[in-house]
């Protein structure tokens, strides 16, 4: 606690100033989310005070970040399809997904597997991040032209046929819930059916239309039809916002360009009394926990999303340690990252109960804090409470924000996202791989992967599938770096210094093997040449393995293979030098004393000759 205080005056400025910068990047990352700009403002606030007060890096400042806020989006546009596009019927489930995400953070912190997020591929995490980047920038192209799917007359209209067909499956899978025989009763389904209003019917014509509009394959579908109906209004404030930002920021970076981007659009468009479309309404007050998450919680209903929570819990803490990585360089500290996840953990699950999307470490929040004199725990805190203050104090006021001027934000924030480092170093990195006539870098395919199945399909398998492919490709190239350093092969080799004095008349009789390194699944085809290579005059191989330190599956079975071919033939093995290892799997599974009795095992070459000597006849 006396730490906590040592640099009040410091923190005070750092927390201020990073909860000015975080203000209008929670608004638009809630508007993104689908949401509303309420949940961002609340996962700002509370992310912000409980990640810095239980957390394990002093100087880090949490709140909805672009990476979190893209996955979160995904994780919301299912929910709410599968829920008849009704929100507040969705709200409990999302917040419950987001509560899980949190708790399973704090697991992660618990059980010590914060220091190992580092081992995640580099190529896995800028495909992602591109990704991220172009999904924000993507969908963000339709609210700067103006054009809202659900809003376009005729763009809905071609949904209806659907919306009645859906409506009638509903009412359907209702009277199925209550034991009703439709070709029995058909006239309680017609009674029903004429309860469908227009309303009705328009209503999920315009869930189906935001449906197929949402992500990048909706944005590049109704692209189109933007073109041909922009609001030139919405237009300019959104090109007016990106122009300050990158143009302020030439001025000075001082002052947050982005701020002065949002009060300078949002002062035209209020001043001039433009007529432009606000976002939702904040409400005004503290915020209430949603405790519909504990009254409707299932296990049926999270199960589907369980492997969601996990990812988001995952990229949460990739993306917080990645941020306290950056302060420790700054601050010359070393945070703690089980604690840390810890922290992030509480943080997220006390957002999601009171509606807030969920979040991690900010990169550029946590600079802006240090760069201002925030040095302790404090600063992360005031953080919150800024947000907290404005919106009790300014909820109102921050109703009226253009919806155009965070589009604008967004757009920025999705460029800026982007992992220019790793897209520029693509011709750089070696050829290692064949596809047909292509020769690509594994690295490059497995960053394009990861890019393309995030952007047009999935971000959550995408990651899943990335990590497997890099983790078969690590496994393939370990495994060739290996097998070049390991002699298993089917080739002739020069006798060592203890076998020149081999008996000469048994030379034809017996053939001896040297195995020089592991033996695992890059060496196994090497291996099972070794019966081919044994020439048919001899009736005992003697297998030299003092440099055969490991074995694995892969190689236990190989050797299984050959044993069995050689037993067939009526050819004796000997063991010479057997380490500990190899020894112990092959008598997991009886190789010893099935195949290798155990006084055919030798210490050393020696004793081994001797047994030669007394039980192998010379054939000629």
């Amino acid at each position: 606690m006396k730490n906590l205080f040592s640099n009040i005056k410091g923190d005070a400025f750092g927390g201020i100033t990073a909860g000015i910068v975080a203000l209008p990047l929670a608004l638009a990352f809630g508007v993104s989310s689908g949401l509303g700009p309420s949940a961002g403002l609340y996962g700002a606030i509370f992310i912000s005070f409980f990640a810095a007060l239980f957390g394990g890096t002093s100087t880090q400042i949490s709140g909805p970040t672009a990476p979190m806020t893209a996955v979160s989006m995904v994780v919301i546009a299912s929910i709410i399809a599968a829920n008849d596009g009704d929100v507040n019927k969705a709200l409990p489930i999302i917040l419950t997904v987001f509560l899980l995400a949190g708790l399973m953070q704090i697991g992660l912190g618990a059980i010590g597997l914060g220091k190992y997020i580092r081992y995640i591929p580099y190529p896995v995490v800028s495909g992602f991040m591109t990704a991220i980047g172009v999904i924000i920038l993507v969908t963000q192209i339709l609210p700067s032209l103006g054009y809202y799917a659900k809003e376009d007359a005729q763009f809905v209209e071609q949904f209806k046929p659907q919306a009645e067909e859906i409506i009638l499956e509903n009412i359907l899978k209702e009277e199925a819930g209550e034991g009703i025989l439709v070709l029995e009763n058909f006239k309680e389904t017609i009674t029903r059916a004429e309860k469908i209003s227009q309303a009705d019917i328009l209503k999920e014509s315009k869930t189906l239309a935001g449906k197929e509009a949402s992500g990048v394959l909706g944005a590049f579908k109704v692209l189109p039809k933007a073109l041909q109906n922009i609001n030139w209004l919405e237009l300019l404030l959104a090109l007016g916002t990106i122009i300050i930002i990158y143009g302020f920021k030439r001025i000075t970076t001082a002052v947050p360009s982005t701020l002065v981007a949002l009060l300078v659009m949002s002062g035209i468009a209020v001043g001039f009394g433009l007529n432009y479309r606000p976002i939702e309404e904040i409400p005004s007050g503290f915020p209430i926990p949603n405790l519909e998450i504990f009254s409707s919680f299932s296990l049926s209903s999270i199960t589907p999303y369980i492997f969601t929570a996990l990812t988001l819990a995952l990229l949460g803490a990739i993306d917080s340690l990645l941020t306290s990585v950056v302060a420790d360089n700054m601050t010359k500290t070393k945070h703690k990252p089980n604690k840390e996840l810890v922290g992030q953990g509480i943080g997220n699950s006390i957002a999601a109960i009171f509606g807030g999307i969920p979040g991690a470490g900010a990169t550029i929040r946590t600079v802006v804090n240090i760069n201002s004199g925030g040095k302790t725990k404090l600063s992360g805190m005031i953080a919150g409470i800024m947000l907290l203050v404005i919106l009790l104090g300014l909820g109102p006021i921050a109703s009226q924000i253009p919806a155009a001027v965070l589009a604008g934000i967004l757009i920025t924030v999705g460029i800026g996202v982007m992992d220019y480092k790793g897209l520029k170093a693509i011709p750089s990195l070696p050829k290692d791989i064949k596809l047909g006539p292509l020769k690509l870098s594994s690295e490059v395919l497995i960053m394009l992967i990861v890019l393309l199945l995030s952007t047009f399909w999935n971000l959550v398998y995408a990651v899943g599938i990335g990590l497997v492919i890099a983790s078969l490709m690590f496994m393939k190239k370990i495994g060739d770096l290996t097998a070049e350093r390991s002699d298993v092969k089917s080739l002739k080799e020069e006798p060592w210094a203890d076998e020149k004095d081999f008996p000469k008349n048994l030379i034809e009789e017996v053939f001896i093997k040297h195995i020089k390194g592991p033996l695992f699944f890059g060496s196994t085809s090497d291996f099972q040449a070794l019966a081919k290579q044994i020439p048919d005059t001899a009736s005992t191989v003697i297998l030299r393995l003092g440099r055969m330190q490991y074995m694995d599956q892969s190689g236990l079975y190989a050797m299984e293979d050959m044993l069995q071919d050689l037993k067939s033939k009526n050819v004796e093995v000997l063991f010479v030098e057997l380490l500990k290892q190899p020894k112990y799997m092959m008598e997991r599974i009886d190789i010893i004393p099935d195949f290798i009795p155990e006084n055919h095992i030798f210490s050393s070459f020696d004793e081994c000759v001797e047994w030669v000597k007394q039980n192998v006849k010379d054939n000629n």
